[in-house]
């Protein structure tokens, strides 16, 4: 129905997630009536693809080069540590604009059913930056699942206790309702009450 080339710029925003046919083919519409500076800067942006991203050499967030903005920030208290299982989740504490320490991206957590064991993500480096740096807590900021547990609880028994390790408090939502928290959730906020 459509010319080859216009077919396969459809296909490719199909790719994407949540992106069924009738909005890829929106989408390539759209795209092709850009302005041509418009679309050359959108051609720019999807280099990356190809180029890569870079990652901070400090703590595995993106960066622009070699060192992140937040590893260099003198400002931020590089004594705190905040364990993250991706970039995103520095994003999500960021947004909150409370937390002024200096984060560690795991790239991952462990899950052994899909065969990810704990030398497949950032955790050697993470026990490096802990003996070399002087930090003086590590807070744990992983997803509350069962492979977030796992891979906190590891990340506790390596670190030993010569660093003060946290987590984040889980419980109930503000706004939730008792009648419909799940049992676990309930758990967790009664063991993390204050």
């Amino acid at each position: 129905m459509y010319p080859k080339k216009f077919e396969n710029l459809i296909l490719a925003f199909q790719n994407l997630p949540g992106v069924g046919r009738k909005t890829a083919e929106r989408y390539a519409f759209e795209t092709l009536n850009w302005e041509q500076q418009k679309k050359e800067e959108f051609v720019n942006a999807l280099q990356v693809l190809i180029d890569g991203v870079d990652t901070c050499k400090v703590c595995g967030n993106l960066s622009d080069g070699d060192i992140c903005s937040i590893c260099s920030d003198q400002n931020r208290d590089h004594t705190l540590l905040c364990v993250v299982q991706n970039p995103k989740d520095i994003l999500a504490i960021e947004s909150i604009q409370e937390y002024k320490g200096v984060y560690h991206v795991l790239n991952g957590v462990i899950n052994t059913s899909k065969g990810i064991l704990p030398e497949d993500i950032n955790i050697d480096s993470l026990v490096d930056r802990i003996n070399k740096d002087e930090i003086n807590e590590v807070i744990l900021a992983l997803d509350p699942t069962v492979e977030g547990e796992t891979t906190s609880l590891y990340i506790e028994k390596l670190i030993g206790k010569d660093v003060l390790v946290t987590r984040l408090a889980y419980g109930i939502p503000m706004g939730g309702h008792l009648d419909y928290t799940d049992s676990l959730t309930l758990l967790k906020a009664f063991q993390g009450r204050k």
